[in-house]
């Protein structure tokens, strides 16, 4: 994703969090659905698990944003991490309906609205502070996603950034207009 020069950082956070959900996406896309489900070890969550918490903690976060707790009275963090979604179908009809409240709280919002009050699990936060806490919680998700999803595939791998020992190639490639930043 080619980086769009801007001062606005509802914006640029906008950005950031359909650049690591594009990021998730395509290395989900790698995987069978049989490795959704696969735990690499006890203490391990598999994929469908860290969608399923995302999704959960989207829709808590992101429902009605300004205007109620981000930690809402009916959210079960808990089972978030218990029985994943059974299709790859649902799964991803979880993990959209996440997405879709976050940016329908964002994209409306000003840089004036930075500095708002809202409350997560009681506690106050400015708008922006509770931007930058999920911006670094769905980062440490994605690159979860990402890590687990490239260990499944292996050798099948199909890298989603610049390949190793290829940064000489792919830095001539954007000076020439070849190729486009990741």
């Amino acid at each position: 994703m080619a980086l769009e020069f801007t001062t606005s950082y509802v914006t640029d956070s906008v950005a950031i969090f359909r650049q690591f959900k594009k990021l998730a996406e395509a290395a989900l896309a790698q995987v069978s659905d049989e490795q959704l489900q696969t735990v690499i070890d006890p203490e391990s969550n598999c994929l469908a698990i860290i969608v399923k918490h995302m999704a959960g903690n989207m829709r808590s976060r992101w429902t009605d944003f300004l205007t109620t707790d981000g930690e809402k009275h009916d959210r079960n963090r808990d089972s978030e991490f218990e029985e994943p979604p059974a299709t790859r179908a649902e799964l991803m009809r979880m993990w959209e309906e996440g997405w879709s409240r976050l940016f329908t709280a964002l994209e409306p919002l000003t840089d004036a609205d930075l500095g708002r009050t809202i409350t997560i699990r009681g506690e106050a936060h400015s708008v922006m502070q509770a931007i930058n806490r999920q911006v670094a919680h769905y980062s440490y998700h994605c690159g979860q996603i990402v890590f687990l999803a490239k260990h499944l595939q292996a050798g099948n791998w199909k890298c989603l950034s610049v390949p190793k020992k290829q940064s000489d190639e792919f830095n001539r490639r954007v000076k020439a207009g070849e190729a486009s930043q990741r």
